[in-house]
């Protein structure tokens, strides 16, 4: 069978959970953000709801808008100003 080439594709290794790292709770569940804070692209939650790309683990960025639960973040990759739409649980102020 022909093996899947997925975006987690070779990166589960860099997704483990490690042993002293808290469990999910309700404080990373409803953090808020207001429009112009800079937050990091966090991967280190065992929530894959919602995830942003692996390349982008660790990208500081811009708030710009919300859309539902989830945040409108701008980050420049090289020239180019992309935008994610990432929930709060993958976002820590920066």
């Amino acid at each position: 069978m022909k093996r899947s080439l997925g975006k987690m594709s070779k990166r589960s290794r860099l997704l483990r959970r490690r042993v002293s790292e808290p469990r999910l709770g309700i404080t990373k569940l409803v953090k808020t953000f207001s429009m112009g804070d800079r937050v990091i692209i966090d991967h280190k939650t065992s929530y894959f709801g919602g995830m942003p790309h692996p390349r982008y683990r660790g990208k500081l960025g811009t708030v710009i808008g919300k859309r539902g639960e989830a945040f409108i973040i701008e980050v420049k990759v090289y020239s180019a100003l992309k935008k994610l739409i990432v929930p709060a649980v993958h976002l820590e102020k920066a």
